[in-house]
């Protein structure tokens, strides 16, 4: 089970013809894959607290389960009102590259439903106690997160639908949940970390443009207009390394008004990685698994790479068609960690020396 656990976790599937257990459904139907991408704000926003001098263990650990929580059900009402719309169908991308809940048959709609109001209650009781303990604020942020997630694809205003998709999801994995979660951890309402969250608000939004400029051409006939629809294949591609370089230049920018400190210079490092990332958004997706391997080689986990084999024009590759997001995950990881490990660095100069 550890196994499937840690497959679900890193590729959304688990291996073919194993069991299904019932943590690693859960796993794969909440998309835990990218939970991570969560945390990192959560973190980033109570470390900045901590930082100017405020700290709270039980309030920043409740923000950050709310937060993951509230991804868990931002990903199950996404399933579900783009099932319903038929915007998800067998041919779609989202049924090819991990299992869909209710179209592999995994749950009904009537379980997924239960799922995402448990998800949602658990979250109001959260905020119920955050909001007790610092302040309407914080329940204002939850309504405004919750509303944007919620009608990122449900009607009236299908955000994802109508190109702002990718605004609504800047503003939330950037301003709502890093100066949400320092507020949560410090009851101090400022501007600063509002402006800390755009560099890693921009690397999460380039996540979210990869996704779409995979499934441009299926999104395009079904009348979705995200950003890539709207802007075309290479202008999107064009705007997302825009997205890439800007996390840098943010950085230095923010330091330099002593908006971050200056130890956050420390995600610079992943500077070769993120131009590698605008390398691959420079040329088209491959055509083939085999030809996306032979670009990907040198990344691709050994345990992965073991298990595919190139001269095999029918192998299946993990997370295939989806190739762009990839790549954008791969890098968002790493440079909002090393920004993160920047922000604790600083912390703990301050506090030991």
């Amino acid at each position: 089970m550890l196994s499937n656990w840690i497959m679900a976790i890193r590729t959304g599937n688990i291996e073919k013809g194993a069991k299904l257990d019932w943590v690693s459904k859960w796993l794969i139907i909440t998309r835990a894959l990218i939970f991570s991408i969560t945390l990192l704000s959560a973190l980033i926003g109570g470390i900045l607290s901590a930082i100017d001098g405020h700290f709270n263990w039980l309030c920043l650990l409740l923000a950050a389960l709310g937060l993951t929580l509230a991804h868990a059900a931002n990903n199950m009402v996404n399933d579900f009102f783009d099932y319903t719309s038929g915007v998800d169908t067998a041919d779609y991308p989202r049924a090819k590259y991990a299992p869909h809940p209710i179209l592999s048959g995994m749950v009904t709609e009537g379980k997924l439903i239960f799922a995402i109001f448990l998800c949602l209650s658990l979250d109001f009781l959260i905020a119920l106690y955050l909001t007790w303990a610092r302040g309407w604020v914080i329940m204002a942020l939850a309504v405004v997160g919750l509303g944007t997630s919620v009608f990122y694809v449900a009607p009236p205003l299908r955000l994802k639908k109508n190109g702002l998709g990718e605004l609504a999801i800047f503003l939330i994995w950037g301003p709502l949940m890093v100066g949400g979660t320092y507020f949560a951890v410090s009851g101090v309402l400022s501007w600063k970390p509002f402006l800390a969250s755009v560099p890693y608000g921009l690397a999460v939004t380039a996540v979210l443009m990869g996704k779409h400029l995979d499934k441009a051409e299926k999104d395009r006939e079904k009348k979705v207009r995200t950003l890539p629809v709207l802007l075309g294949d290479k202008g999107a591609r064009l705007v997302t390394q825009v997205m890439v370089i800007s996390f840098y230049l943010t950085i230095v920018f923010l330091v330099a008004v002593k908006v971050l400190p200056v130890l956050s210079l420390i995600a610079l490092l992943t500077l070769p990685r993120g131009i590698r990332f605008v390398s691959v958004l420079s040329k088209p997706i491959p055509l083939t698994p085999v030809a996306a391997f032979k670009v990907a080689e040198d990344v691709i986990p050994k345990d992965l790479k073991e298990k595919f084999n190139p001269e095999d024009p029918t192998q299946e590759f993990p997370l295939w068609p989806l190739w762009y997001v990839v790549w954008a995950v791969w890098w968002t990881r790493v440079a909002g960690a090393c920004f993160l490990v920047g922000l604790i660095a600083q912390l703990a100069l301050k506090k030991y020396l």
